[in-house]
């Protein structure tokens, strides 16, 4: 079996329309901690920002040659050796490859061997069940239960916050690798 070609690029200038066309679907919308329609404006804000802080990085996913969604580091703390993480695959074509799988360990390993942090963070909306699980498939640990940490549609909702320690990610690096080779991916 042939794995899909995976890429992750940093985030260009000429992304930046593609970006807010990804946030403003609802199937994307709905597991993020906001929800309204993104104006041309307010985006524009956040991607002269995002692409100034050096506290985040930006990927976009591609697939096979195509932009398929982003992955992001947030709030990258050196001096406590921890960063916060994101993504979201915007084209529901790519459920079921091992896209998710596949960014999370790259991911992972960036954080690791390239930044040599020792923490890296999450938080996913309680609804969310597969993406939590697939953090703890990982070796993420559930830290936290944020209650009512998110209101959307008028209604409060939960949050799991996760987090993943150097330590852990040693320990369960050689399995999440195994799983990924099986689904015929080539990593080293």
């Amino acid at each position: 079996m042939s794995a899909p070609q995976i890429v992750l690029r940093p985030v260009e200038a000429a992304d930046k329309a593609q970006l807010r066309t990804w946030r403003n679907l609802p199937e994307i919308s709905a597991w993020m901690y906001s929800d309204h329609e993104i104006s041309e404006a307010e985006h524009e804000r956040w991607f002269n920002a995002a692409m100034a802080d050096p506290a985040r990085k930006y990927w976009i996913i591609e697939l096979d040659g195509r932009p398929v969604g982003l992955a992001n580091l947030y709030d990258i703390a050196p001096a406590h050796r921890k960063c916060s993480w994101a993504y979201y695959l915007a084209d529901p074509a790519t459920r079921g490859k091992g896209v998710g799988a596949f960014v999370e360990f790259q991911v992972i390993e960036h954080v690791f061997a390239d930044h040599g942090l020792n923490k890296l963070c999450c938080e996913v909306l309680i609804g969310n069940e597969a993406v939590w699980k697939l953090h703890e498939s990982f070796g993420f640990q559930r830290e936290a239960l944020l209650r009512a940490h998110v209101w959307k549609h008028g209604q409060p909702l939960d949050v799991v916050g996760l987090g993943l320690l150097a330590e852990d990610w040693a320990r369960v690096r050689p399995t999440s690798l195994a799983r990924l080779r099986e689904k015929g991916f080539d990593l080293a």
